[in-house]
């Protein structure tokens, strides 16, 4: 007769001793349902660090725990933009779950559940059997209520691995626990409360969470309708989702199912010819992709959608710390309305699409922003969303300034920030009459003032010139801004100092893409050699559209939360920038933009409105920038890695031999802008008398850049019929605060 193999000599634990471990557990079970109050350390050998620290203190969310579920994210007609989620959830009452469904999951989970306790003595005598008998542990004795305990502290971990590993560890002390709070649970909740909670909190496979968002992977309908078949499976795989996945194996989870139906049939839920009926029919899946994330995002707006998400993340309206902002939005069950626009939207996604493509060497973007609520009512761009680079994909969204998701530094924006010059120099007291002999050539003002008092000294004999010798003074500002004449505002800039320009920009809240300021040199407060993004220029010039008073972009109206409660959401901030006569000048001046100036080819024949052009150095950018009083747009065209000079170049099946500001930001805008318009309100500006100089002018216009070179912006334009001729160069020196940020003395090439 062979010897017994001992548990020292390898192979395991006898049965005996698996008997008794499991007993282990069993006893301490036996003492907690008594009541009896277990020492926190010691006694019964639990001292190891968290095994029983806490034991009597219920967590007070366990009885109906935060459960994360879809967020929705809508326009501002409520019409679904994307669903979000860190777990595709939707929390249902029992009342609309399937009965087939509660007693599949009751059948093969826990069939005693409504005749126990929290704990089932004769499930765990029946384990120790099993066990015992078959010498591992191939049973368990964990009731309905102690699986839903343990799926909440798993719950609660969220996506933490350390966090998942402590709730799920095989432990005497984590067992306790368990036990100890489903004695609570029981109590205070009662057995359809518990069951309803089980079934919303589950993890069902295919990155299901709870029975309706199974129910809608697997067979696309709700879970109140599911039948004995497609209940049997989804109880079925709560086991091991992965193993009974019926989506990946068919046979394994059939068989699965079957044997769910057969268990059903034992505890005479079905009859057994019911059960046998269903055991032949197929899975009768009709499976539904996971519609996760701001990709799925309709209408074009996945980087606004992404936007709304990043603004989420970072307002401390929305908690006070990153990691409280993200626990709100991971948990999900969130209704976001948004201020995006249905017209809006789709008319800035049909116009980029006739403009440009998304296979083209460059891209657009473009934002529009309703003046007086910052509202932010459209947002797309020609590159799609996504992280595929083979399908011309990013996720960078060049609308927006980097802390939301976009470019490093934004994009030199050219002669479109001329108006932030024009605007600071008439709130400083010159008049709109200003003249200034603006020759075709001229050095940088040997020095210009700075806000520190330490000024700004041209050591390095910069120069700036206009688009051609007949350009040459005397100009006043309305045929120096309609024609964007560099050296004019050049000398306005010498004239005025940088300071009052920097407080103009600091109040309309002109920043750099990385959030800092446009730094003090020559070319960033006249030429626009600095990187902004299409969102900031939108929400700056709306600000003369709105008498001078700048609002905050928002994107967001309200939230309800998963209980129906309105969350706080942040406000627009608005505040006066310039005074009414200022913006009543500056909107004259820029319709004569639109009207007769570089800005022609995208004027607005219905409606009152106004813009500037910009064209950057080496043709790298191309801006327009424009408004009517109710909306504001701004549109910029050019390579994210700023490495395309835009020359000979095809841009939406139209070829360029030169861009400009005109000719293809412009009609973007202008297509834009009447879509988004159509039915809306025509109302005008408050115009003001600027005379003209007496001194004819040519009335050729001209564009900002000139080929070969890198950085700034000057002249930008066209005059909307003849192609411009080449422009200008800006001394690498003095450009500023793009790129690497420039040295504060000028320098720094754009990227």
């Amino acid at each position: 007769m062979g010897k017994k193999r001992s548990a020292g000599s390898g192979g395991g634990l006898s049965p005996a001793q698996q008997a008794a471990k499991f007993l282990g557990v069993s006893v301490l079970a036996g003492a907690v349902l008594a009541g009896i109050a277990l020492p926190a350390a010691g006694a019964l050998g639990l001292a190891a660090k968290g095994s029983v620290e806490g034991f009597d203190e219920i967590p007070a969310n366990l009885k109906t725990p935060p459960l994360s579920q879809r967020t929705t994210i809508l326009d501002n007609q409520g019409g679904k933009i994307a669903t979000v989620y860190s777990r595709d959830r939707t929390v249902v009452p029992l009342n609309e779950i399937s009965p087939y469904m509660q007693k599949a999951l009751v059948a093969i989970e826990d069939s005693r559940f409504y005749e126990h306790g929290a704990v089932d003595a004769k499930g765990i005598l029946r384990a120790i059997n099993a066990n015992a008998r078959d010498g591992g542990v191939s049973q368990g004795a964990s009731t309905l209520t102690q699986q839903y305990v343990k799926n909440v502290f798993i719950e609660e971990a969220g996506d933490d691995p350390t966090k998942v590993a402590q709730a799920t560890q095989q432990t005497i002390g984590r067992k306790v626990r368990e036990l100890k709070y489903a004695i609570q649970v029981e109590d205070e909740l009662g057995k359809k409360k518990i069951l309803a909670n089980y079934l919303n909190i589950t993890y069902f496979g295919q990155q299901a969470y709870g029975v309706e968002a199974a129910a809608q992977r697997y067979f696309s309908k709700r879970a109140k309708d599911l039948n004995v078949q497609e209940s049997a499976l989804l109880a079925g795989i709560v086991q091991s989702p992965s193993r009974y996945d019926p989506v990946n194996d068919e046979a394994e989870a059939k068989k699965r199912r079957n044997v769910v139906l057969q268990r059903m049939a034992e505890v005479h839920d079905i009859t057994k010819g019911e059960a046998d009926a269903a055991k032949q029919t197929p899975l009768g899946l009709k499976v539904s992709s996971p519609q996760n994330g701001c990709i799925t995002a309709v209408k074009g707006a996945s980087f606004f959608c992404d936007y709304v998400r990043r603004v989420f993340l970072s307002d401390p309206v929305f908690g006070k710390t990153k990691e409280d902002r993200a626990k709100v939005w991971n948990r999900g069950g969130l209704t976001v309305k948004t201020t995006l626009d249905p017209q809006s939207q789709e008319s800035v996604q049909a116009s980029i699409a006739d403009n440009v493509y998304k296979t083209d060497k460059v891209a657009t973007a473009v934002s529009l922003v309703e003046p007086g609520t910052g509202k932010i009512l459209g947002m797309g761009q020609s590159k799609p969303y996504g992280s595929d680079n083979s399908k011309n994909e990013t996720e960078y969204n060049y609308s927006v300034d980097y802390k939301y998701g976009g470019s490093n530094f934004g994009f030199p924006t050219g002669s479109t920030f001329k108006p932030f010059l024009a605007a600071a120099a008439l709130e400083s007291g010159k008049p709109a009459t200003q003249e200034y002999p603006a020759p075709y050539d001229m050095p940088y003002p040997s020095k210009v003032q700075t806000c520190s008092g330490k000024p700004w000294v041209n050591d390095g004999g910069y120069k700036v010139e206009n688009e051609n010798e007949s350009e040459s003074g005397p100009y006043r500002l309305k045929e120096a801004m309609e024609k964007s004449v560099n050296t004019y505002f050049v000398q306005m800039l010498g004239d005025i100092g940088m300071c009052p320009v920097v407080k103009m920009t600091d109040k309309l809240h002109v920043v750099q893409g990385n959030g800092t300021k446009v730094p003090e040199v020559p070319s960033s407060m006249t030429l626009g050699s600095t990187g902004l993004s299409p969102l900031t220029m939108a929400s700056a010039y709306a600000a003369f559209a709105n008498e001078g008073t700048y609002c905050t972009p928002v994107a967001i109206e309200a939230i309800t939360g998963p209980d129906g409660k309105a969350l706080s959401v942040p406000k627009t901030q608005c505040s006066r920038a310039m005074s009414t006569a200022t913006a009543d000048k500056i909107n004259t001046l820029l319709s004569g933009v639109t009207d007769s100036g570089t800005g022609k080819q995208a004027g607005l024949q219905d409606r009152a409105n106004a813009g500037k052009t910009g064209t950057t150095d080496a043709r790298k950018n191309a801006w327009f920038v424009g408004y009517t009083p109710n909306l504001s747009g701004a549109v910029w065209v050019g390579s994210a890695q700023q490495n395309v000079e835009m020359e000979n170049i095809t841009i939406g099946g139209r070829y360029h031999d030169q861009v400009y500001g005109a000719d293809t930001p412009g009609p973007i805008w202008k297509a834009a802008m009447v879509g988004a318009l159509s039915g809306k309100p025509s109302p005008g500006f408050t115009l003001v008398d600027i005379p003209d100089a007496d001194k004819g002018k040519g009335d050729k216009s001209h564009d900002d850049a000139k080929p070969g070179h890198n950085g700034g912006g000057g002249n930008d334009g066209g005059n909307g019929d003849d192609d411009p001729l080449p422009g200008i160069s800006i001394p690498p020196g003095l450009i500023g605060g793009n790129g690497n940020g420039g040295n504060g003395n000028g320098g720094g090439r754009g990227h």
